[in-house]
Order: C-alpha cells, then structure tokens, then sequence
C-alpha cells in the first residue's frame, strides 16, 4: 500500500477556508447528485440552507432500521447526515458526528438545538465534536459504543486510513454495521496527485485503491465487505483530468457488519434460506442487502453463511426469518444466477 501524503492540515484548509459552499467545488467527486430514499426527503427540507449548502459527500451512506441506535458520523461536516440519521434514530437515539474541520463543526453545533425542535425532539440528541477520525479515543468513543458507523466521502480525506478503520473497529458493537460511501479508484496513483492540494480536496488525490481497500478489511478482520451502490465519476476540468491520467474513480456506497466469528473470506453453502418479513422504513416491498441481493417480501430466498448472518444476527434480525444452521456444510455456495420461470419456490442470489 502507498504511503500516505495527505495532511490534516490540507484537508482543514479546503474545507475550513478554500469551500464556502458546495458550488465552489472543481469536480462532482464529493457532491453526490443521488436523491437519497424518498422518506428522507421530509427530513431534508427541515434543516437550514446553511446546513445543506455546506454539504460535501458522495453518496447517502445512511442505513434503515436506526431506531434507537448510537450512530457515529464519521467527518459530520455541517451535520447533514447526522440531522437525518438523529430523525431516524429517533428520541432514544443519539448520534455523535466527529469532525476536524472547526468551521464546519461550528456549524452544526449552532443549528443543533433547532434541528433538534424540528424533528420534535425535547432535546437535541447529535452531540458534534472536534477531532480527527484516526483517533476516535482522544473525542471519547468508547470501545464497543457504537450501533452503526456512517461516514460521507470522507474516509478518502485520512492520511492514515489503516488506522482510522482500526478505529472503526474498535468503537464498534459486536453485530454493528459500517455503512459508508467513498470515492474508489481502479490503481494506486502517483504522488504527485496524491500530493495535490486539489486533488485532494476534491476527494480524488487520496481515493482508496480497491484492492488495497480489500486488503486493507481483511487485515483487520473484516471478511466480506458488499457494494450496495456505485456510480462512474467525471472530471470535466481538462487541467485536473490530465493529471489523474486514465484512472477511473467511482462513488460507492458499502456497508459491513462485525461479526468476525460468522463472516467468512468466501461465500460457504449451509443450505439456509432467509425470508424478510417486511417493516423496515422505506423498504416496504423489499429489502436490499446490497448490489446483488434483493430480498422480496415473504419470498424465500436461498442464501450463503454470510448472508445469513448478516441479516440474522444484526438489528435486522427483527425482520428476517432464518431457516436452517450450519450444521451440515454443501461447500462453495454457487454464486451463479440460476434461470428460471418465475414459479420457483426460493430464489437464488449470488454472493
């Protein structure tokens, strides 16, 4: 993995003073054009202009079925995602936003108060604090503290990204759920995009290879990450996209549970079928666990070991029928799409 060139400093300069709003940005990199899920929308449209013009991210990296859950926001900004995560998440909810920029921080700490009325909360339940991702500790995130890790086109922005997901890993809870959206890119690129104030700034200059990406999970223990999302990134601006050369950048949006002791570096065939059973918000006909399985409501669907336990033995259990165990092992789950007419009992999904 290339060593790494980015500063804090950098980072606190582009964003702190370089960027006043969103429409000062060179690329679309970190200003996602996604709509988000439609029972978001409400949400948005009650937090201040200052708050959503001030929004720099890539994707909507907030999951369902947040009630009641602790959800850190990993680079807040202005607070976008954590307003809308503390609205899911409800009054029994809290969600702490860490950031290391004090402009951005400054922010969301004076609209919190506001949101908090807006949503009818009696008390603000987001709690935004300054410090730097690759020392959650240093803020007081506790081990083991956290429901679910959110984090906007950020994670890109770490100069040490090894240590900030061994952090991730640390504040989680054991069946916790990372839910991210970055910027990846297909090679390592050279250091003198890497070094690029620009490029840096715009979430580019400091994308995580995938592969190194996937190893860099592994290392720590997390066996199968799943792309829900993805979507190609331009760069119009002929000077910057000379630069980048022919490296090919996409947002995605990923998500990850912990659950070390289930999770395995292959998809393994247990003979289990999970059945979602409806309830989670905004997801009413359907449940998509990621870019390849999408569980209809009340089909039975045929599922590795991984799968299972990823909507078995997490929050979304509540939602889901498991039938089976690993008991007796098949081997290799077939990843293959099986054609069929439609009448079919289960479905088959690949992993």
């Amino acid at each position: 993995m290339e060593p790494p060139t980015l500063t804090h400093d950098q980072v606190r300069t582009y964003y702190g003073r370089t960027l006043q709003s969103s429409d000062d940005l060179k690329t679309s990199a970190c200003c996602s054009d996604e709509a988000g899920p439609e029972h978001h929308r409400p949400i948005l449209s009650l937090l201040p202009d200052e708050v959503l013009t001030k929004f720099y991210g890539c994707g909507s990296p907030i999951p369902p079925a947040l009630a009641g859950c602790t959800v850190l926001d990993l680079g807040c900004g202005t607070g976008r995602d954590a307003f809308v995560a503390a609205a899911l998440a409800g009054p029994t909810g809290r969600v702490i936003g860490v950031d290391m920029t004090p402009e951005q921080i400054d922010v969301a700490q004076r609209h919190r108060e506001a949101v908090a009325r807006s949503l009818g909360h009696d008390a603000p339940t987001t709690d935004f604090r300054l410090g730097v991702i690759e020392d959650l500790e240093a803020v007081g995130i506790e081990d083991e503290s956290v429901d679910v890790v959110i984090s906007n086109c950020v994670l890109n922005l770490a100069p040490d990204k090894e240590t900030a997901f061994r952090e991730i890993t640390r504040v989680l809870k054991a069946g916790g759920e990372l839910y991210v959206s970055d910027v990846f890119v297909d090679r390592r690129l050279p250091e003198a995009v890497r070094q690029d104030p620009v490029l840096v700034g715009e979430c580019l200059g400091g994308a995580l290879y995938t592969e190194d990406f996937r190893r860099l999970m592994a290392g720590l223990g997390w066996a199968d990450v799943r792309t829900v999302t993805e979507r190609p990134l331009t760069v119009d601006d002929p000077a910057l996209a000379d630069k980048l050369g022919a490296a090919r950048f996409v947002s995605r949006t990923v998500r990850a549970f912990k659950l070390p002791d289930l999770i395995e570096d292959r998809c393994e065939d247990y003979g289990q079928v999970a059945i979602y059973r409806g309830g989670v918000e905004g997801q009413r006909h359907a449940f998509p666990l990621d870019d390849h399985h999408l569980f209809e409501k009340d089909r039975p669907m045929l599922v590795c070991g991984n799968s299972a336990a990823m909507v078995q033995d997490t929050r979304y259990g509540r939602y889901f029928d498991v039938l089976g165990d690993r008991s007796t092992h098949f081997g290799l789950f077939d990843c293959a799409p099986t054609a069929g007419d439609g009448d079919a009992a289960a479905s088959t999904s690949c992993c």
